[in-house]
């Protein structure tokens, strides 16, 4: 999450679903977000401009550093493109990203059918949020004042809790590329996230989630929707394919990219992402890698798979001695590379001893990512 250089949150989306019938609170909340020094972003005062509309609402909504969202009695305009509001969207794409969502449910007034459809999402108990109401703009008001002022000053959302015993993880670090397209690459990083105490999955719950799963992963908008996904199964998973898009060339550096998804019979949940590459091969980039792990946890947390408060978190680095610990930069090649490991034979891991609350596929990726990468970064000969 951007904060401003004063430690306070800089930037707030202000949503709705649809400013009709919510014209009064959505003016009013421009002012009092002023108020408490920070910037609103809402639709209203975007001016004009050559990207499309619903780009350029995504990447203002990637600049916010918390999401206030109104529920009002209309559901908006519904969109061809992505079947669903711009609210609606708006509402995934901040899931995806971890972002903090604040939501306010305007009361005596009649929702549309899709409205309420809409507030059941919002609202689920296992994948949503707990919301607030209000009745006019002046009930409002001191309502989100205060939730400001406590997210701006509050504490980690996480919560650690020493392990008894290792958990029984899968791992395929040995499995190398398997088969999956990655432009040349044979390193790949791995994520995976198991719930404690899972029960796991019959025979008939794995295959109901397996043919959803590539449905989610296109709703988290991390793929975009003409990248063709290839779903696939064995006896222990279920598994979707994103085929690598980065450029083809030897010479041109390429970031890092998310290239499958596997959801295991046990309950584990695992992605797996090519690392930043360049002419010199694979980087651990002691910057863009939190980064990138941020980024795998917060989007598992979007397939709204796992539900369970407490979980573990792993990761790992497949055929490690290829990859050097050094800075990716995306518009020129390193011209060497130092690979200490090169010869050695050793394991990339970073393994649990701790639980976690599920905060860490939310709010608490980037923390949790840390962790994980300093890990990683230290366990590299190149560290020694």
């Amino acid at each position: 999450m951007q904060r401003s250089g004063t430690g306070t949150w800089a930037t707030w989306t202000v949503a709705a679903c649809g400013r009709r019938g919510l014209e009064e609170e959505r003016d009013a909340l421009d002012g009092l977000v002023r108020a408490l020094g920070h910037t609103p972003v809402r639709f209203e005062d975007f001016s004009a401009q050559t990207t499309p509309s619903r780009e350029a609402c995504l990447k203002a909504l990637e600049t916010a550093d918390a999401c206030l969202f109104l529920l009002g009695p209309n559901y908006g305009h519904v969109f061809p493109e992505t079947g669903q509001s711009a609210t609606h969207d708006e509402w995934v794409a901040a899931q995806a990203a971890g972002t903090p969502r604040l939501v306010y449910r305007k009361l005596g007034v009649t929702f549309e059918p899709s409205q309420h459809e809409f507030a059941r999402v919002v609202e689920a108990y296992a994948t949503g949020v707990f919301r607030d109401s209000f009745r006019t703009a002046v009930d409002l008001l001191p309502k989100v004042a205060g939730k400001i002022l406590e997210l701006a000053s509050g504490p980690s959302p996480l919560t650690f809790a020493r392990l008894t015993q290792p958990p029984v993880l899968h791992w395929t670090l040995d499995e190398g590329t398997g088969g999956l397209q990655t432009a040349g690459a044979t390193t790949l990083l791995e994520l995976h996230v198991l719930p404690l105490d899972s029960a796991g999955y019959s025979a008939r719950e794995l295959d109901a989630l397996g043919y959803s799963l590539p449905g989610r992963v296109r709703v988290t908008s991390t793929v975009e929707n003409d990248v063709p996904l290839s779903p696939s199964r064995s006896q222990d998973y279920m598994a979707v394919a994103v085929p690598d898009s980065r450029p083809r060339s030897w010479d041109t550096p390429r970031p890092g990219q998310l290239v499958e998804v596997r959801l295991y019979r046990t309950g584990q949940l695992s992605t797996r992402a090519v690392l930043p590459q360049d002419s010199m091969g694979p980087i651990l980039d002691p910057n863009a890698l939190p980064d990138q792990i941020a980024k795998l946890l917060k989007f598992t947390g979007a397939l709204n798979i796992i539900t369970q408060d407490r979980i573990v978190v792993a990761a790992g680095v497949s055929d490690p001695a290829m990859t050097s610990i050094d800075t990716f930069d995306p518009h020129r090649s390193r011209r060497t590379a130092s690979l200490a490991g090169l010869g050695r034979s050793f394991a990339l891991r970073a393994e649990p001893d701790e639980s976690v609350n599920l905060a860490a596929l939310q709010a608490g990726a980037e923390e949790v990512a840390g962790h994980l990468a300093r890990a990683l970064i230290a366990h590299h000969p190149s560290a020694a």
